[in-house]
This record gives structure tokens, C-alpha cells and sequence, in this order.
């Protein structure tokens, strides 16, 4: 069902069939295995026979994470001999939730990253060189691997951190595509610069990026962090990426760089306001999914709390897929500052265009006025008033609020950006 990359070529009116008849499947299956929406389906009296067009969906209720949390055991839809994987969220929204995978759902997942990988334009004469975690319960390594593997492309699992390590397996198995958290790459160039090593020169010519934005989500231009790996190594292509375990499937750029990919063989994505309404093309909405294809645990209209906008014109590569721009912010992570709404990337790319900053970390707690407060801890040598004063007017330039800045060891905010047991760099601690 879910090996079908034609689809992606096909047009909107067909993919849009195609959708409504897998649809159709999973809501059976959703109706006979899930113990989570049978029940849902009973309290609302919902047919999910009724359920025919992608408009249709508007009369099922949403999923949220704290569904996933209460009542995680209820999603399963499988027998416990059946489930082959266990892997969690990163937490990053709560308490981690536990996802059972099938055989099926291995399956499912490499053939999603070899569709990652082909729309970033990777082959099997590629060699990937995985700069990502495989362990720590964590689906995307794996999945990077498996899709990497259903290529044919060479892997290198050299893991996340010590860029000595990665440099000398450059060096040794001269990889042609990396799979990174794109901040890391400019640790790389520094390491490179300090020990001699031509990076201009290296065999890498293409990143697929995970985790943090690399272009600004109207214009598809670099953001700060774009561009300065585009100014340090611009022989390099990056390739965004967005993806989520819940969703069990990764959106991917192709070369046009003008959004990601939606891999419409696997997912339903609906872009919702706050009441829970389809947005407009181009408008910014919650990311909200049905997955198709899942065994194990299949998710029904499941709000992700990603904000981005969805791109419905056709590409100039040749599909018809929709697009996402890059995540514009969590919902849950809205922080309304001075009369300003905000979110914490926008904070992230002020902080990002400021080369003196070696690290940081945003804090947002609730002040004696029970609004919300801003506090951007900055790791610096330069402690000036001076050098505060340029931070502030950046920000205020740029967003038109500035925060409170307190100036830490960088040993200090380090340590805050890899707590015990975390999979990702944290930037922003929310302590309402």
C-alpha cells in the first residue's frame, strides 16, 4: 500500500483519490484494532464507513499528545508478539510517549527515508555518513539507517558530537552526504580551521538537515543559521528535513528548496487554525496528521503542535505533493511578550546572527504580573553593556521586543543544552 512513489508525480485531483481510498482502509482498521478511537467512534457516534473525502475528516475529533500519554497502551493495534521495535518521543512537550513499531512498520519506515533520500537527490553510488544517534530509543537514526540501507547507499554510523571522529572518517571513507543537525556543521568548519583540514575541498557535498530550521518559511531563503553555513562552506548542499515520531514519516526538500515534500502515500496532513479549521495556503496552521499505512499504532488527525504553512502549487521538480515550510514554532511554546506574539526560532535566528555569542539558552517564565518574561542566557567573552545594548537592538529590530539578558559561562549553558537523557540540543526552557 505504502510503495508508491509515483503518486507524488501524479495530479492534486489524483492524489487526493488515492488518499480518500487508503483513508478508507485505515479507518476500517482503526474501527476493528484500536481500542482508543473503537471507543472514540462509539462516544461520538461516528460511522467511520461515512468517512469518504478527505472533508470528511472535519467530523472525527482531534488527537492530542496528552491522548497519546493517558491512554498510550490503547493505541496499540497489534498483539505484543507482533511489535519487533520500541522507541519514544524526545519529551521535548511532556513526558516521552512509547511507540510499538511491527515488522510492517520497519518496512514502512525505510521506505520513507529511501523516498527522503531520492527527493534530496541521493543514489546508491552515494555513501551517508550518520552524524545522528542509533540508540536512546530514538526513531530517526534508525530510520535514516534502514533508508539509507533500502538505497544501497554505504553507511557510516559515526553518531552524534567529536568532530575529530568525524573529520578522520571523512577523511578515511570519503562520504558524499551527511545526515546532521545543521548547527553542527559549523562546529566542523571551526574544528577544520584550527586543525588545517581543506573542508572547501572534503568529498561531503550534500547535508540533509534535522531539527532546526535552515530557511526563513515564506520566502524559502536562508535564515541566519542558513546562511552562515552557506557563507563558511558553500560548496555544501543542505537539504531541510521535518519529521516526528508520532507521525512515523519525514518531509523532505527536493533541490528546488522550496518546502518539504509531503510523502502523500504515507500521511494525510491537515493545516488547522485554534478552533480547529482548515487554514488557508500559505497561511501558518497546526501540523495535524492521519498516517497511513501504521500497524502498530496508527494515528487519526493527531495535532502535532508544529506551526508551518503549507505550499500547494506544483513544483518545478516535477511533483504535486504539497509542501511545509520549515516549523515556524510549537504551539505550546507561543509566547505573547510585551503585546508581541513570538516563537522561540524567531528568537533563535536574532541570537544565531550574533558571531560573538558561543552559546544560549531562552527562558520564559511568568513575572509577578502573571505575564509572560523573557530571559536569554548568553555565553560570551564579551560582557559589555556595549555588547547588551547591540543584542537588545537587535532583537528589538528584528521581533520589536527585547528580552533580559543575563550573560553565563558557556560551560554553564552547555550543561543547560544536554540535560541527563535528552536526544537533542536544548535551546528553550519554558518555566510557566
Amino acid at each position: 500500500m505504502f510503495r508508491t512513489p509515483e503518486i507524488q508525480f501524479a495530479s492534486a485531483s489524483e492524489i487526493k483519490a488515492f488518499q480518500e481510498a487508503q483513508l478508507a482502509v485505515t479507518l476500517e482498521y482503526l474501527a476493528g484494532s484500536s481500542e482508543f478511537y473503537k471507543r472514540m467512534f462509539a462516544e461520538n457516534g461516528i460511522r467511520p464507513d461515512r468517512i469518504r473525502k478527505i472533508e470528511d475528516l472535519a467530523n472525527i475529533p482531534l488527537t492530542s499528545k496528552d491522548d497519546l500519554q493517558k491512554y498510550n497502551e490503547d493505541f496499540i493495534c497489534v498483539s505484543k508478539d507482533e511489535i519487533v521495535d520500541y522507541v519514544t518521543t524526545s519529551g521535548t512537550l511532556g513526558d516521552p510517549v512509547t511507540f510499538a513499531l511491527t515488522d510492517g512498520d520497519l518496512d514502512r519506515l525505510a521506505y520513507n527515508e529511501w523516498l527522503s533520500f531520492s527527493t534530496a537527490g541521493c543514489g546508491r553510488s552515494d555513501i551517508l555518513q550518520l552524524m545522528t544517534t542509533l540508540d536512546r530509543r530514538f526513531m530517526a537514526g534508525l530510520a535514516y539507517f534502514l533508508g539509507a540501507r533500502k538505497m544501497g547507499m554505504g553507511i557510516i554510523r559515526v553518531g552524534n558530537g567529536i568532530p575529530e571522529l568525524q573529520w578522520d572518517t571523512i577523511r578515511r571513507a570519503r562520504p558524499t552526504c551527511g545526515m546532521v543537525v545543521p548547527s553542527f556543521l559549523l562546529k566542523l568548519v571551526d574544528f577544520a580551521s584550527a586543525n588545517g583540514i581543506d573542508w572547501h575541498g572534503s568529498s561531503l557535498k550534500k547535508c540533509v538537515c534535522i531539527g532546526e530550521a535552515l530557511r526563513n518559511p515564506d520566502t524559502f531563503e536562508f535564515n541566519t543559521l542558513g546562511k552562515r553555513i552557506n557563507d563558511a562552506w558553500g560548496e555544501l548542499e543542505l537539504y531541510s528535513t521535518y519529521a516526528s515520531t508520532e507521525m512515523q514519516a519525514s518531509f523532505t526538500e527536493c533541490s528546488a528548496h522550496r518546502g518539504c515534500h509531503i510523502p502523500v502515500d504515507l500521511i494525510i496532513v491537515e493545516l488547522l487554525d485554534q478552533n480547529g479549521n482548515p487554514v488557508a495556503e500559505g497561511e501558518e496552521g497546526e501540523v495535524t496528521v492521519t498516517t497511513l499505512g501504521v500497524e502498530g499504532m496508527p494515528l487519526l488527525r493527531f495535532r502535532t503542535g508544529d506551526i508551518c504553512r503549507r505550499y500547494d502549487e506544483p513544483c518545478s521538480c516535477g511533483r504535486h505533493s504539497s509542501r511545509l515550510s520549515s516549523v515556524i514554532g510549537r504551539k505550546s511554546q507561543m509566547v505573547k511578550f510585551k503585546g508581541t506574539t513570538l516563537y522561540p526560532p524567531a528568537l533563535f535566528d536574532v541570537l544565531d546572527n550574533v558571531p560573538e555569542i558561543t552559546n544560549y539558552i531562552v527562558e520564559v517564565y511568568t513575572n509577578d504580573l502573571g505575564t509572560d518574561e523573557v530571559l536569554v542566557r548568553v555565553g560570551s567573552s564579551d560582557h559589555s553593556d556595549v555588547f547588551e545594548k547591540r543584542i537588545k537592538d537587535m532583537f528589538r529590530s528584528r521581533v520589536r521586543v527585547a528580552p533580559s539578558i543575563s550573560f553565563d559561562p558557556v560551560e554553564y549553558i552547555a550543561k543547560l543544552q544536554m540535560p541527563p537523557m535528552s536526544r537533542k540540543t536544548v535551546k528553550f526552557i519554558d518555566r510557566r
